[in-house]
């Protein structure tokens, strides 16, 4: 599977922002899927994951009532709703397939085929 992130941006703290990572095959709708994060100089990190269907969803504590994580199936897409940012959520975000572990997981090695990332900046 092939994914393709976008909607990132500048934004001022306390904004919104929505995030898009569209997939390339039907087969998207077999797998959960999840959000990770890079800052600059540090490593990724775990943003937000959902199972195959949406019901089931599983949120890093940074990020928890802030964001949520959401999937159309019928288009191939996820999404990453992000309200109330902060200046600390300026990272580059990917999205992933999980490939093993349990679902939702948040593990990084239990990701793979990487989107390219989309870059988020909040401004204070």
């Amino acid at each position: 599977v092939q994914l393709v992130e976008s909607g990132g941006g500048l934004v001022q703290a306390g904004g919104s922002l929505r995030l898009s990572c569209a997939a390339s095959e039907r087969t998207f709708s077999s797998y959960a899927m999840g959000w990770f994060r890079q800052a600059p100089g540090k490593e990724r990190e775990f943003v937000a994951a959902i199972n195959w269907s949406g019901r089931s969803t599983y949120y890093a504590n940074s990020v928890k009532g802030r964001f949520t994580i959401s999937r159309d199936n019928a288009k191939t897409t996820m999404y990453l709703q992000m309200n109330s940012l902060k200046p600390e959520d300026t990272a580059v975000y990917y999205c992933a397939v999980q490939i093993s572990g349990s679902v939702p997981g948040y593990r990084l090695s239990d990701f793979g085929s990487w989107g390219q990332g989309t870059e988020l900046t909040v401004s204070s």
